[in-house]
């Protein structure tokens, strides 16, 4: 994984390349717009942008050297959701896109709704 040294998720983005810059910009809008409601908090944690609750991490995302990656933290959300991720390219806690414009953001944001409804189990 690429650990950024970023202080802010604002100094993160900035050193994001640019071919991947509008991307992250909108997966860190949509996050800001489902979680802001349910109490999260932006915060850097492990070298990348993170959503926390209650100081638990719960959604991050990142610029890796080959793709760009989502992590959802919540077991609970991935098994309500073992369909539409069924075809996706995953990790344990991980959706990985190759390419920017490969991104699901209808299905991040339904991913984002979900774990803002209620907290759950971290995996």
């Amino acid at each position: 994984m690429v650990r950024s040294e970023a202080d802010d998720v604002d100094g993160y983005m900035t050193g994001v390349p640019e071919e991947r810059g509008a991307a992250l910009t909108e997966v860190r809008r949509l996050c800001r717009e489902e979680l802001a409601d349910a109490g999260f908090e932006e915060v850097m944690a492990y070298g990348m942008p993170a959503y926390e609750r209650d100081g638990v991490c719960e959604i991050a995302f990142a610029s890796q050297k080959q793709y760009l990656s989502f992590y959802l933290m919540r077991s609970d959300v991935r098994a309500a959701f073992e369909e539409r991720l069924a075809g996706q390219d995953m990790g344990k806690g991980c959706l990985r896109f190759r390419k920017p414009e490969a991104i699901d953001h209808a299905l991040l944001r339904d991913l984002l709704k979900a774990t803002a409804a209620r907290p759950g189990k971290i995996c």
